[in-house]
């Protein structure tokens, strides 16, 4: 009787990550569809699940790291692996996780090495049929989410308009730059909570989306006739239309009294939108908050998982705001990657098809070499950023 494939999944060991990447639930369907489900003793404890909710869920709780990644055929994980973590991969063994692959050409290098498969959540392409797959969306919407709550903490004043024997308390007013999935759940959230929003993206194709959450569009001409790659994200913009969208939301930005940033470009540092002379002419007390934080920051003054105040505005610049809801983001990832395993996991062995455009796009590394052509373009410009 062959050993049946083996799935592990280890605690994450990146500072503040509270996510897994397999909750009991997903445990459970993949132990029944006949795999040998390995977690890593205290995985979920940062998730609020205990090593006995996966020994029901028909997982063996392994306690040491070194041991479970020397048994695995397959590692999930949330954030990418360190290179020690690397180290303990079995060669030829497969790693599912976020790696950031356009920005980690050390990692994408030892993981060839290594021989290992690996995949990059990032990597999922837009298309419909991967869209229970796709795991930046899945987190975006709970930092679009998260981030509104962080405004509206800060903000020394309501978000909604409220009549009382008092007078009348006027409604906050929001700027959301980025019309992506973070973007559109911080417009609807700030919504909910009463704010007047205003999106802003360099996208005109979005205008309709940002209205349909009861938010009014920015409109500001750059000159650029298609700002959209084929992968539904914004392109870089020249330097001339970059200056333009800077001058122009440098004049609006002062209008209002709490930004949220959210403006990526994959595989690029985050374009810089706010300048330390827009963040002057605000009112004291508005509050921005950079959801491009990790990237360099959509705004001049951002300090990665800092809170600053400049000129009486306060900046938050969190890098991982999904990990501080570590429930349901967890509840999100699993059946991100169980899904995508559905794809390279025929019959209880690891089949893959590189003629398929998921595998195609996810897959990193595999066979000691570098297979993603957009990975490979970057290696051999030199490129780490």
């Amino acid at each position: 009787m062959s050993t049946p494939l083996r799935i592990a999944v280890p605690r994450e060991i990146a500072p503040g990550e509270r996510r897994v990447a397999l909750t009991p639930e997903a445990t459970a369907a993949l132990v029944k569809s006949g795999v040998e489900l390995l977690v890593e003793s205290g995985a979920g404890e940062g998730a609020f699940h205990p090593d006995a909710a996966y020994e029901k869920a028909g997982a063996r709780i392994v306690p040491a790291a070194a041991a479970l990644y020397g048994q695995a055929d397959i590692v999930l994980k949330v954030q990418k692996p360190a290179l020690a973590e690397v180290e303990r991969l079995r060669e030829g063994s497969v790693l599912v996780s976020f790696l950031q692959a356009l920005t980690s050409p050390d990692l994408v290098r030892q993981l060839a090495v290594r021989r290992i498969t690996s995949f990059g959540m990032e990597g999922i392409p837009r298309i419909s049929r991967a869209q229970k797959m796709d795991a930046l969306s899945s987190q975006a919407n709970l930092a679009g989410y998260k981030a509104v709550l962080l405004a509206a903490e800060s903000l020394p004043k309501f978000f909604p308009m409220l009549m009382t024997a008092a007078g009348t308390v006027f409604a906050a007013r929001a700027l959301v730059i980025g019309a992506g999935v973070a973007g559109l759940q911080a417009i609807a959230t700030a919504r909910r909570l009463g704010a007047q929003v205003w999106g802003y993206d360099v996208r005109p194709i979005v205008k309709e989306q940002v209205e349909s959450l009861g938010a009014k569009f920015l409109e500001f001409d750059l000159g650029v006739a298609d700002a959209e790659d084929k992968g539904g994200y914004a392109k870089a913009l020249s330097a001339d239309a970059s200056r333009r969208q800077q001058e122009m939301l440098g004049e609006k930005t002062k209008e209002f009294d709490l930004v949220i940033t959210t403006a990526l470009v994959p595989g690029r540092p985050a374009p810089r939108l706010v300048t330390k002379e827009t963040v002057a002419g605000m009112r004291a007390g508005s509050v921005i908050v950079d959801l491009a934080a990790e990237a360099g920051g959509n705004c001049e003054l951002t300090e990665p998982d800092q809170v600053v105040v400049r000129h009486g505005v306060t900046i938050h610049g969190p890098t991982n705001l999904p990990a501080t809801m570590p429930v349901h983001a967890s509840q999100l990832y699993a059946r991100n990657v169980t899904e995508l395993l559905h794809e390279f996991v025929k019959n209880g062995a690891v089949a893959l098809d590189f003629a398929d455009e998921i595998v195609k796009g996810a897959c990193v590394t595999h066979g000691g070499e570098v297979v993603n052509d957009a990975v490979k373009a970057v290696l051999a410009a030199g490129k780490t950023a």
